[in-house]
C-alpha cells in the first residue's frame, strides 16, 4: 500500500485472503474462558485465551475408529471429540485408507500413514493464531493447506468368535501437521490401550491433549498422555539445516518416558535400502515434479518410501501432490490412472498388484520389497539393476527410461556399501544419507538464492512517502548467465548437465512454490522497511504542513499500515509496531474533538 502524503495519495493494495481460515478444524461453540497453563512450560500471553478443544484442534482435527463390517465393508464406527466434522466423502476415504489391501496380509499390529483431499472448508477461531505459530516452522513442517494426514494404527489378529474368523480395527488420527515420526509414536501409547480398554481411554486421551501447549517451533514441549509423557522439540525455520536439535533428557525429566529426538524425519537409509544404487536419480525425478509411483508389499513401506522421497530434496519443500498410500477406491483414482493425458505431478504409494497393470504407463516406477531383513536387501542390491521395462517382475529396482543429468556419484554408493559390509548402525548410515541429500540439494539451491537476493531494491530506495519499491522481475535468461561463476560447482564436486537440469526445474511445481515463497518473503521484508522508515519520520511537523482532511487521510493510511503489520506479523524490529501506533496517537491528537472521536473508533474489516 502507498503511504504517501497528502498531496501524493496512493490506491491500496488488496491484502491476501487469511488461507489458514480455510483449513484450520472446526471446534465446538464455547464460551470464551482462560485456560490453565498446559503441562509443558510458560504459555504464550494468546494461549491463555484459547476455548475448550482449542489446544486439541492446533494438533488434531479428531480421532477416527474404523472397524469391519460384514455387510458394509469398512465403517467410521467413533469420531472423538464427537463435535468434529468431516464431510461423507472425507469418511469414505479414511474408511478405505485405514486398512491395508488384503493382499498385503498384515497380521499382527500395523503402522503406516495416508494423505488425502479436505472435502471442505472449515471456519476456526484458530485461524490467525495458527498463522503465527505456522510462520517460524520450516517449509515442510508447515501446516497442509487443502489436505489432511491420516496416522493409522491397524490391528489384525485371528477371533473364531468373529464370523470373518478375523478381529479387523483401525485407529487413525486426523491432522494437518506432517509429524509422522511424532505420531505414531503417540499411536503406539494410544492404540493398545484403546483395543484393550474400548472408548473410555480415547475420551481421555483427547482431553490430555486438549491441556498440551500448542506446537509452537522452537519450543521443547512436555506432553503427557495416558500416564506417559513425551519430550519433544518442534524444528524452527531458524535451525541449522541438516542438525537436530536433540532434546536432552536431564535430571528434571524424571517424569519423562519418552524423548523423540525427531518429530518428522523418517530413517531414509531403511526406506531407500532396496534401490540405493539410484538415490541420486531419484533425488533428481523428486526435484522435477515428476510422475512416480511405489510399489511396495505393505502400507508401511509403501508410505514410509513416499514420505522419505518426499523429504529428500529438504530443505526445498516438495509442492506436488504426494500420497504415501493410494488405493483404487481413492476419489482421485480415475483423475491419476488417467491414459488419455500425461501421469500429474505426483508421487503414489501403492500395495494393490491391479496398479502394476493400471499405471504401467507411467515414466517412472520404483518397485521394492520387504524391508524387515537387512541380509535379503544386500543381496537384492547386488543383483538389480536399472532396466526400462514395460511389464514389471516381482524383483525390487527402478524402471523408468530417464537418464540423469547429473553424472552419477560414486563415492556416496561406496560409502553406504562399506557400512554394510562393517555393519555400520542404521542410525549412522542414516545421517550420512542425509547428510549427502541435504549437501546436494543446497548445492543446487545456492545459487537460485543468491540470484533471487540480486532482485531485491536497494534499501536506500525506500522512500517513507512512496509506494514501497517492487522486486524486479525473475528472468531465466540473466540467471544461467550467473551459473558461469557462481554455479553449484563452487559447492559440489558432481559433474553433469547442470543447466539442463535447472531449466527444467524452473518448470516444475518445486520452483513455482519455492520462488513464490521467497517473493513473498522479500516483499513482506520491503513492507517492513517502509514501516520502519515511516517511524523515522517526523509526522508532527508533517502534519502541521497540511489540512485536517489532508491529516485524516494519513491517520486512516497509517492505521492501514499498522493492520498489514500485525496481520501479516511483517519482520520489523523490535517497538516498531508501538512506535507506529504512538505516531498515529499524536497525530489523531492534535484534531479537533469530533475528528478524534471517529478516528479513535475501531476500524471495521
Amino acid at each position: 500500500m502507498a503511504l504517501q502524503g497528502p498531496e501524493e495519495l496512493g490506491e491500496q493494495v488488496e491484502e491476501p485472503e487469511d488461507l489458514d481460515d480455510q483449513d484450520a478444524s472446526s471446534i465446538s461453540p464455547a464460551e470464551e474462558i482462560t485456560l490453565p497453563p498446559g503441562p509443558g512450560g510458560e504459555d504464550e500471553p494468546e494461549e491463555a485465551l484459547l476455548l475448550p478443544w482449542d489446544r486439541f484442534s492446533a494438533w488434531l482435527h479428531c480421532i477416527c475408529v474404523v472397524g469391519f463390517d460384514l455387510e458394509l465393508g469398512q465403517a467410521v464406527e467413533v469420531i472423538y471429540p464427537h463435535h468434529s466434522k468431516l464431510s461423507e466423502k472425507e469418511k469414505t476415504s479414511i474408511c478405505y485408507l485405514s486398512f491395508p489391501d488384503s493382499n498385503s496380509g498384515c497380521l499382527g499390529d500395523t503402522q503406516f500413514c495416508f494423505r488425502f483431499r479436505q472435502g471442505s472448508n472449515r471456519k476456526s477461531s484458530l485461524g490467525c493464531f495458527l498463522e503465527t505459530t505456522d510462520r517460524d516452522a520450516p517449509p515442510c513442517l508447515k501446516r497442509e493447506q487443502g489436505h489432511y494426514y491420516g496416522y493409522v494404527y491397524f490391528r489384525q489378529v485371528r477371533d473364531k468368535s468373529l464370523k470373518r474368523g478375523y478381529f479387523q480395527k483401525s485407529l487413525v488420527l486426523i491432522s494437518k501437521l506432517p509429524y509422522v515420526t511424532f505420531f505414531h509414536s503417540l499411536l503406539k501409547i494410544m492404540a493398545p490401550e484403546y483395543f484393550e480398554k474400548q472408548e473410555p481411554c480415547l475420551e481421555a486421551a483427547c482431553n490430555d491433549i486438549d491441556r498440551w501447549p500448542t506446537p509452537h517451533p522452537g519450543r521443547i514441549l512436555t506432553l503427557p498422555i495416558m500416564g506417559v509423557v513425551i519430550k519433544v522439540r518442534i524444528p524452527t525455520c531458524y535451525d541449522k539445516p541438516g542438525t537436530s536439535q536433540l532434546v536432552q533428557s536431564g535430571q528434571s525429566d524424571s517424569q519423562v518416558s519418552i524423548v523423540l529426538p525427531t518429530i518428522h524425519e523418517v530413517d531414509l537409509f531403511r526406506c531407500f535400502y532396496p534401490v540405493f544404487f539410484h538415490i541420486q536419480m531419484l533425488w533428481e525425478l523428486v526435484l522435477l515434479g515428476e510422475a512416480l509411483v511405489v510399489m511396495a508389499p505393505s502400507p508401511a513401506e509403501s508410505s514410509d518410501t513416499v514420505l522419505a522421497l518426499v523429504s529428500c530434496i529438504s530443505p526445498l519443500r516438495y509442492c506436488s501432490d504426494f500420497r504415501p498410500y493410494f488405493t483404487i477406491h481413492d476419489s482421485e483414482f480415475k483423475e491419476y490412472t488417467t491414459r488419455t493425458q500425461a501421469p500429474p505431478s505426483v508421487i503414489l504409494g501403492v500395495t494393490n498388484p491391479f496398479f502394476a497393470k493400471t499405471l504401467q504407463h507411467w515414466p517412472h516406477i520404483i518397485r521394492i520389497g520387504d524391508m524387515k531383513q537387512a541380509g535379503e536387501m544386500a543381496k537384492q542390491m547386488k543383483v538389480k539393476k536399472l532396466k526400462n521395462l514395460k511389464t514389471l517382475d516381482s524383483k525390487p529396482g527402478v524402471y523408468t527410461a530417464y537418464k540423469p543429468y547429473l553424472n552419477k556419484d560414486e563415492e556416496i554408493i561406496k560409502q553406504l556399501q562399506k557400512g554394510v559390509q562393517q555393519k555400520r548402525p542404521s542410525p549412522a548410515q542414516n545421517a550420512i544419507l542425509r547428510r549427502y541429500f541435504l549437501e546436494l540439494t543446497q548445492s543446487f539451491i545456492i545459487p537460485l538464492e543468491r540470484y533471487v537476493a540480486s532482485l531485491m531494491p536497494l534499501q536506500k530506495s525506500i522512500s517513507p512517502w512512496k509506494s514501497p519499491p517492487q522486486l524486479r522481475p525473475f528472468i531465466q535468461q540473466d540467471f544461467m548467465k550467473t551459473l558461469e561463476k557462481a554455479g553449484p560447482q563452487l559447492t559440489s564436486r558432481l559433474k553433469g548437465d547442470w543447466i539442463g537440469l535447472y531449466r527444467n526445474f524452473l518448470k516444475s511445481p518445486n520452483f513455482d512454490g519455492w520462488f513464490r515463497n521467497r517473493r513473498r518473503e522479500m516483499t513482506q521484508k520491503l513492507e517492513a522497511l517502509h514501516l520502519e522508515a515511516l517511524c523515522e519520520e517526523d509526522l508532527q511537523q508533517r502534519v502541521q504542513m497540511h489540512s485536517e482532511v489532508e491529516t485524516v487521510d494519513l491517520v486512516l493510511k497509517l492505521k492501514d499500515k499498522l493492520n498489514q503489520a500485525e496481520k501479516e506479523q511483517l519482520p520489523v524490529r523490535p517497538g516498531t509496531v508501538a512506535k507506529l501506533r504512538a505516531h498515529i496517537e499524536a497525530v489523531i491528537l492534535a484534531l479537533p474533538e469530533d475528528l478524534q472521536g471517529i478516528l479513535h473508533k475501531p476500524s471495521t474489516p
